[in-house]
């Protein structure tokens, strides 16, 4: 089921706006994937330092999209940003297997937010282009995703850079 399905079922009339928050680690990729999903260039990339907003259209979807910066310094702030969160995109790096626990208790604790809770999670395990890259099943599995009870989730591989798989989880 990919993001649309979600929000299909979420919306009653798709020609509402969506606010979908982006977060992960930082260099997980998330501003790559945010200029993927819009259709924008991807050669000049910088980490983000606060946060990046775009609006994406999307069959009939008004998707406003909060990417956060994935330092460690700025995760603390990540809580104001969660008011009326329509859906959770959370990008993992699956070459970075020395990052799987931080990145793990992150979501973890994003998913005992109770202002986040019951919203929607996709998470993205990004980089398969790696030959270093864990396959989804394994971050699933690692990660303990088949105990999330209480909202829809799914886990998607891509690849930002390349584009795969990024639009087929957003259909």
């Amino acid at each position: 089921m990919g993001l649309l399905s979600i929000l299909r079922k979420l919306k009653s009339a798709p020609d509402q706006e969506v606010r979908i928050l982006l977060l992960g680690l930082d260099n997980a990729g998330k501003t790559t994937l945010l200029k993927q999903l819009a259709s924008e260039d991807i050669s000049h990339i910088t980490p983000t330092q606060g946060f990046n907003i775009k609006s994406v259209q999307s069959q009939g979807f008004k998707l406003n999209v909060w990417d956060i910066g994935g330092q460690r310094k700025i995760r603390p702030y990540w809580r104001n940003y969660f008011e009326n969160t329509d859906i959770l995109i959370y990008v993992i790096d699956s070459a970075d297997r020395k990052r799987f626990e931080e990145t793990g208790q992150e979501l973890a604790e994003l998913l005992e937010e109770e202002k986040l809770s019951c919203v929607p999670v996709l998470i993205f395990a990004n980089k398969q282009d790696l030959l270093t890259a864990a396959p989804a099943s394994e971050i699933a599995e690692g990660l303990n995703l088949h105990t999330i009870r209480d909202r829809v989730w799914q886990i998607q591989s891509c690849s930002a850079l390349t584009g795969e798989g990024v639009q087929n989880a957003c259909s």
